[in-house]
């Protein structure tokens, strides 16, 4: 899971970034709405969490603009104004809800977690393939009564895998949902994660397995199928 944070006050980003950090959530950090919008319409982006005042464009442009150009990235937004227009203007651009700072860290947690699990939004809690079953919580990885811990790196390549059921994913697309467009790391680094995958996939007996396409990328297998 991978969301974009467009603010410009550095320790508020951090804050939320930190605290998404807490549910194994991956984030960036957007310091514009023009860097925001370019970063949002690059479609990676599992959620965006949006203020509202920022320099140069505003959220409220950022959200138009995204909307505009296609994108359906839910769209928490976050603002210090309470009033209702200004809150009903907010999500009459676009934007999925409106919460109001200050805010609970509970109550953002909430947000986020009510959003990401709107049919076609993001993931459920577990997900399944073959004898393996993956929280998407807790990032633990289980066949029948094993199970192992995996990395947030692990997480989101795993998660990817199986949520594509067999159909291979392309190495662009790894790469960028996994380490975002600002953190791209050498495309070996993507082929020795795989190796850690594979490795922890054997530990567990499982009966599924990580195949290589060539000039393509990687899809989960079940042997003998």
């Amino acid at each position: 899971m991978r969301i974009l944070i467009i603010e410009d006050e550095e320790r508020m980003a951090l804050t939320i970034q930190q605290l998404l950090n807490t549910q194994r959530m991956i984030s960036d950090i957007a310091p514009d709405g023009e860097t925001g919008l370019d970063a949002a319409l690059s479609g990676i982006y599992d959620l965006v969490i949006l203020d509202v005042m920022l320099p140069g464009m505003d959220g409220l442009e950022v959200m138009r603009r995204l909307r505009a150009g296609g994108g359906q990235t839910p769209v928490l937004m976050l603002t210090a104004r309470s009033g209702v227009p200004d809150r009903v203007r907010g999500l009459n651009t676009g934007a999925d809800y409106y919460l109001t700072k200050p805010f609970a860290s509970s109550e953002l947690l909430a947000c986020v977690r009510a959003l990401l699990r709107r049919p076609g939004a993001i993931r459920a809690d577990s997900l399944s393939f073959g004898d393996l079953t993956l929280s998407v919580e807790t990032g633990v990885l289980s066949c029948g009564a094993e199970s192992i811990q995996l990395s947030k790196k692990e997480l989101e390549l795993m998660h990817l895998l199986i949520s594509a059921a067999g159909t291979p994913v392309d190495r662009e697309t790894l790469l960028l949902k996994a380490w975002g467009y600002d953190n791209m790391p050498e495309s070996n680094v993507l082929d020795a994660y795989m190796s850690f995958l594979r490795k922890k996939l054997q530990h567990l007996q499982s009966q599924v397995e990580i195949s290589t396409r060539r000039q393509i990328g990687y899809c989960l297998r079940e042997r003998g199928s």
